[in-house]
C-alpha cells in the first residue's frame, strides 16, 4: 500500500484545518437566517419575491374619503368582505385612468374590511419583479388561517410587461396544485387591453399583443373600469380633502391647477389640497 511521506501528510492535515477555520470564519460572518414570516400578525406585506416584509400600518384612506368611483367603491368592498368571510371570491383588475384611485381603494377597501376583523384578511403586494417567487409564496399562504389579497400594482400591458403579464395569465390559469380559495389576486393596469398603433408594419405583432392583454383580463372574475373625474367630481375630491382643515377652495384656481396636470384625477386632487395646505401652515 502506498504511503504518504510524513512531511506531506502533515502538510495535508493543516491544510484541511485551514480549510475548516475559513469555513467556520465565514458562516460566523453570515447574516442568521431570517425568522419565518408571521403571517397572522399584520395587516400587510411585501413579498420581494423570496422572503416578505411586514407593514405594521395599512397606508389606506378612509373609503368615504374616495369619490367619484362608487360603483367600484361598492363592487370591491363586497368582494373582500366575501373574501375575509370565507365565501367565494374573484380575482379582480382594476383599469383605466390614471391617478383615478385604483391602489388606494384595494388599500382601503381591505382596510374596511380590517376596521371590522382584522384577523380575517391581509394584503399582500408584489414587489416588481417577484412574479416569478409567486408559487412560493402560494404554497406559503396555503397553511394560513387567514384569507390574503394579493397585490400586483401598475401591471405593464406593453413591450416592456408582456413577460409579466403571460406569467400571471399562467398563474391565474392554476394548474395539477390549484390556488387555495383564501387566496385571491388584484391586479390595477392604466389600461384593459392595449391598442393598435397606426404602423401597419407591426399590425400582426400589435394584434399578438392585444390578444394576450385580453386573454389576461378575461381571467378575472370582477373587472372595474375608471374614467377621468368631471369638474364636478374633481371638485368633490378636493373638498373631501381640505374641509375637514377648514380650508377654502377657489373652484377656479382647482380646475386651472387640474389644466396645467393635464388630468382631473383622485391624484391631482391631492396635489392641490396639498398645496393649498402647505400654503395654510397645516398638515393634510
Amino acid at each position: 500500500m502506498l504511503s504518504l511521506p510524513k512531511r506531506w501528510s502533515a502538510e495535508m492535515t493543516q491544510g484541511g484545518e485551514a480549510w475548516e477555520r475559513i469555513a467556520a470564519a465565514l458562516e460566523r460572518m453570515a447574516p442568521p437566517p431570517a425568522p419565518p414570516t408571521d403571517w397572522l400578525a399584520h395587516p400587510a406585506y411585501v413579498w420581494d419575491g423570496q422572503s416578505a416584509r411586514s407593514i405594521a400600518e395599512l397606508d389606506a384612506l378612509p373609503l368615504e374619503r374616495l369619490h367619484g368611483i362608487d360603483t367600484q367603491k361598492q363592487a370591491l368592498r363586497d368582494l373582500c368582505g366575501r373574501l375575509a368571510s370565507g365565501a367565494a371570491a374573484h380575482d379582480v383588475l382594476l383599469w383605466g385612468a390614471r391617478g383615478m384611485g385604483k391602489s388606494a381603494l384595494v388599500r382601503a377597501a381591505v382596510a374596511d374590511v380590517q376596521s371590522d376583523s382584522p384577523q380575517a384578511l391581509a394584503l399582500v403586494q408584489l414587489a416588481p419583479g417577484a412574479l416569478p417567487g409567486f408559487p412560493a409564496l402560494i404554497a406559503e399562504l396555503a397553511q394560513q388561517p387567514r384569507a390574503f389579497l394579493l397585490f400586483i400594482d401598475d401591471l405593464g400591458f406593453g413591450d416592456d410587461g408582456r413577460a409579466e403579464m403571460l406569467a400571471l395569465r399562467g398563474l391565474l390559469d392554476g394548474g395539477v396544485a390549484p390556488r387555495p380559495a383564501h387566496i385571491r389576486i388584484a391586479v390595477t393596469a392604466n389600461r384593459r387591453a392595449i391598442t393598435m398603433r397606426e404602423d401597419t408594419s407591426a399590425a400582426l405583432h400589435e394584434r399578438d399583443e392585444r390578444d394576450d392583454a385580453l386573454a389576461l383580463a378575461d381571467r378575472f372574475g370582477l373587472t372595474l373600469g375608471f374614467h377621468p373625474a368631471s369638474r364636478e367630481t374633481f371638485l368633490a375630491m378636493v373638498e373631501s380633502y381640505t374641509a375637514p382643515l377648514g380650508l377654502s377652495v377657489d373652484a377656479e384656481e382647482a380646475l386651472a391647477f387640474a389644466i396645467q396636470r393635464g388630468n382631473r384625477s383622485g391624484r391631482t386632487a391631492l396635489q392641490f389640497a396639498t398645496e393649498l395646505a402647505g400654503r395654510a401652515g397645516k398638515r393634510l
